[in-house]
Formats: C-alpha cells, sequence, structure tokens
C-alpha cells in the first residue's frame, strides 16, 4: 500500500470515529436543532413537597364560657377537706367521643387532663358514660346503675341533641329533665347541664332555638349550672370566623379532636373556677344566667 492510500483510510476510519461520537454525544446545537435525534437530557429528580399541614385553629374561650354562674358546693368541699373528687359525665355520642381520633380525645378524657394539671395534688377522676344514639329517656333508664350507682360528687349532663335530630316533641323534656335533676340531687351530687352542639345538622332542625330555651329554663328553676356548648361554638364560627370543618367532623355533626379538647379546656375552667371561689361566695344567691 502506497503512502497516499494508507493516509486516505486513515483520515476515513477517523471521521467514522467522529461521527460515532456525536451521535452518542449531541452537542446542544444539535439537542435543539429540528428533527435531530431526541436525546434529551431529564432534569435532576426532585423529591415530592410534602402536603401543606392545616394550620390548627386556635382555642378561643371567652371568658364567659369559662365560669359557671352557681358554686359546685359538694365538689368544693372534697377538694378543701382534700379528698377524691368524682365526676360522672353521662351524654350520648359527643361524650362518647364519636369523631374523635383516638378514645382519650373524647372531652371527658381531655376534661380529666385538664383538672390534673389544675389541681396536681388531687385525685380526681372522671368517668364517660356516653352511649351513641342516647336520648334523655335512655339516659335515665341507665341513670342508676351508670351515674348514681357511682356515688359521684358531679354530674355532667350531656342532652337534647338526638331528640332534635329525630324530631321528638320538646315539651316533654322538661319533666325528664326535672325527674333526672330530682334523682342527682337526692345524692347531693352537683350538677351541669350541657346544651346541643352548634351544627349544620342541629341547625337544621326547626325547634332546636326551643331546645336551647328549655334547657337554659330548666337550669335556672332547679338551680343547676348550664355550659353553653352551643353558644362557644357559635362563638368560633361566627366571631371568630372558623369554617364548621374546623371544629367538626366530615359529618357536620359530632366534634373533633380539637372541638373536644377547646371544650374540655372550658369545662375544666369553668370547674376549677367555681372550685376556688371564696367560700362565703359559695353560698352566695346564683347570679343572672347568661343570655
Amino acid at each position: 500500500m502506497d503512502r497516499i492510500a494508507w493516509f486516505r483510510r486513515a483520515a476515513l476510519a477517523c471521521a467514522v470515529a467522529v461521527a460515532a461520537f456525536l451521535t452518542s454525544h449531541p452537542t446542544d446545537a444539535q439537542i435543539a436543532a429540528p428533527g435531530s435525534p431526541a436525546v434529551v437530557m431529564a432534569p435532576a429528580a426532585r423529591p415530592p413537597a410534602a402536603p401543606a399541614t392545616p394550620a390548627t385553629p386556635n382555642c378561643v374561650i371567652p371568658p364567659d364560657f369559662a365560669r359557671f354562674d352557681r358554686p359546685l358546693p359538694r365538689t368544693q368541699r372534697r377538694l378543701l377537706a382534700g379528698q377524691p373528687m368524682k365526676i360522672v359525665a353521662i351524654g350520648s355520642s359527643s361524650t362518647f367521643g364519636a369523631g374523635a381520633s383516638k378514645p382519650y380525645n373524647s372531652y371527658p378524657s381531655r376534661l380529666a387532663a385538664e383538672l390534673s394539671r389544675e389541681f396536681v395534688d388531687h385525685d380526681i377522676k372522671v368517668i364517660n358514660r356516653g352511649v351513641n344514639g342516647d336520648t334523655a329517656v335512655d339516659m335515665l333508664a341507665r341513670f342508676e346503675r351508670g351515674v348514681i350507682a357511682e356515688k359521684p360528687d358531679l354530674v355532667l349532663w350531656q342532652v337534647g341533641t338526638n331528640s332534635l335530630l329525630r324530631g321528638d316533641p320538646i315539651a316533654p323534656h322538661r319533666s325528664l329533665l326535672h325527674g333526672g335533676i330530682l334523682r342527682l340531687k337526692a345524692i347531693n351530687a352537683d350538677v351541669v347541664l350541657i346544651d346541643p352542639q352548634y351544627a349544620p345538622r342541629v341547625l337544621a332542625r326547626p325547634n332546636h332555638d326551643q331546645m336551647l330555651d328549655l334547657l337554659k329554663q330548666t337550669a335556672r328553676v332547679e338551680a343547676v349550672n348550664l355550659f353553653q356548648r352551643f353558644a362557644l361554638m357559635r362563638h368560633w364560627h361566627e366571631v371568630e370566623r372558623m369554617a364548621f370543618e374546623a371544629f367538626l367532623s366530615p359529618d357536620e355533626l359530632h366534634l373533633n379532636d380539637f372541638s373536644y379538647g377547646c371544650i374540655a379546656r372550658a369545662l375544666g375552667g369553668a370547674i376549677a373556677e367555681a372550685l376556688t371561689r371564696p367560700v362565703l361566695s359559695a353560698t352566695a344567691p346564683a347570679g343572672k344566667a347568661r343570655n
């Protein structure tokens, strides 16, 4: 082979090698050029963004909702004597804790924690006697074994919601409540009534205002306290501008972890205030009920 032919073959081999390299390693211009092979480098993979965590609402409790109109004389005497205190919470699903993520997020469980923090050196027990779906009639049927047998110092009676949802007449509740309160007073227990929750399914009942008025009147006539849960939750929605989903479960009826905790804090504050009032005011006439 002469020298000229050898150079021609070497040049041809180099050209073939360069072409092969450019095919597998295109330049930026080749990538962008129309009709060029679709060889595009993907950007570096990024981890998926974490879903935004909804902001926890503030537990807003106006002072009027953390104070009872009347004292809790029996429970206060137990406290002053350094004796154990027993509280029984009777009611329906919003006492049982429906809608809470865990049983310990029910309001009675959260209330026990609130009172334990407030009265560190005292033995305070809160018993949950909530049963899903119960009405006043159902609760009275288990008063003896579920409430009175426990010999409670304080009874928290949440009532009225299921009767509204079932369309039961309101008027008979006056005598039902009277009979139940008489039984509790007969064992010298302090009594707090708890009215329905502020929720779309309750608001949809045309006579919900009548139930609220009856409970308010009953508390006044029977000289017991009323914890106005409805008004407190309405304050969250109408004044604090909290959406229903912030304090209710998706069923638009039951509370959620936030509202159970905030209700327990308000109720615990009211109980603590009543138990630490000067003894003289604990026997004074009750003030005017809130509207």
